[in-house]
């Protein structure tokens, strides 16, 4: 029986970790967009050649800007999601920003969304739902919930993998944990040129 994979997407590290590694500093927002799909489909290919896996689910994790404060923001978020909530086994799992008091001169920021992310690698390993979790972020404050996984009982599964680009220009980052191995998929640019999504959400879609 295949071994069931699970994708855990901490979206804006992954869109803004592909914009550092393979764009140049300005570029048009949606430079660094991936199709969640085609990206788990990528991750779940590149597993180990004697062993069968087929994704399950993809579960996608982000910000979403408060609509009163922020309207067209939210409208381009809201057409993405949406977007994604089209796609196969795709779960999205949105927080809407916190804004510090002196915003918009202070940027807005992601809060609690890295803590649902963590507990659902968790408790999906806890439920059995997955042989293979991938996590594809570099945010370290995920690494107690990756060292929980890397530690259950009952191998080979649940297993826990990471992700992370891989660019020759600039450093290259991942998350680990001292001590223990945890395999990384590392993914460079012509990896990501075959999961890129072009598409300009801030614009209403056809």
């Amino acid at each position: 029986m295949a071994a069931r994979v699970a994708v855990f997407l901490d979206y804006q590290n992954v869109y803004m970790g592909a914009r550092s590694a393979f764009h140049a500093h300005g570029t048009a927002h949606q430079d660094g967009q991936i199709d969640p799909c085609r990206l788990a489909k990528l991750l779940v290919s590149k597993g180990p050649p004697d062993v069968d896996r087929e994704l399950s689910e993809v579960r996608i994790y982000r910000g979403q800007p408060d609509p009163q404060k922020d309207p067209r923001g939210y409208a381009a978020n809201d057409r993405q999601c949406n977007h994604w909530r089209t796609l196969p086994n795709t779960t999205v799992i949105t927080q809407t920003l916190r804004y510090p008091y002196g915003w918009p001169r202070e940027k807005e920021q992601e809060k609690g969304i890295d803590v649902k992310l963590a507990i659902d690698l968790v408790a999906g390993a806890v439920r059995r739902d997955y042989e293979v979790a991938i996590l594809m972020s570099t945010d370290t404050d995920l690494k107690p919930a990756l060292e929980f996984v890397r530690d259950l009982e009952g191998r080979p599964y649940p297993r826990c993998e990471v992700a992370a680009w891989s660019s020759s220009d600039s450093y290259s980052r991942r998350l680990s944990i001292p001590g223990r191995q945890i395999w990384c998929h590392w993914l460079v640019e012509s990896d990501y040129r075959s999961v890129a999504d072009p598409t300009n959400y801030a614009e209403p879609l056809e």
